[in-house]
């Protein structure tokens, strides 16, 4: 395709009005080489040697301790009932184990909450850190 402008008359040469695509086309080659050369660079793989066979079997199941709160507020350790103070002092042993055992925390319904976020708070402070709050199913509604 071309244009011709002015008259045929002339000593001048026609103006051709084309664009010329041969360097867009270079340089999109250029662009498609270089994505060819980097794409398997990208995809690399690392590789892992992973054990075989199975794990040794942990046969030592850790203690569990019971901590129940009745509808009276009352604290249990292991089903009998303990004080505040009694509660802090087999807190502070459990602490000092080698092997912490778990803490299953079982309030009632019915219970003062200032009572469990006391027990919570004294696990917390005395770093026993395996806590597990079970029975809440009868929260929910």
């Amino acid at each position: 395709m071309s244009m011709n402008v002015g008259s045929s008359n002339s000593d001048q040469p026609e103006v051709l009005m084309e664009i010329n695509t041969t360097p867009l086309i270079d340089v999109m080659l250029v662009l498609l080489v270089m994505l060819i050369i980097t794409i398997p660079i990208q995809l690399h793989s690392v590789n892992l040697e992973m054990p075989v066979g199975t794990p040794p079997v942990n046969n030592i199941k850790p203690e569990k301790i019971q901590i129940d709160i009745d509808d009276k507020s009352t604290v249990y350790w292991q089903g009998l009932p303990v004080t505040s103070q009694e509660l802090e002092f087999k807190m502070i042993e459990t602490a000092r184990a080698t092997v912490q055992p778990e803490i299953h925390v079982r309030p009632n319904k019915a219970a003062s909450y200032a009572v469990f976020a006391n027990v919570l708070s004294s696990t917390k402070r005395l770093g026993l850190n395996k806590i597990a709050v079970i029975g809440s199913e009868q929260f929910v509604k």
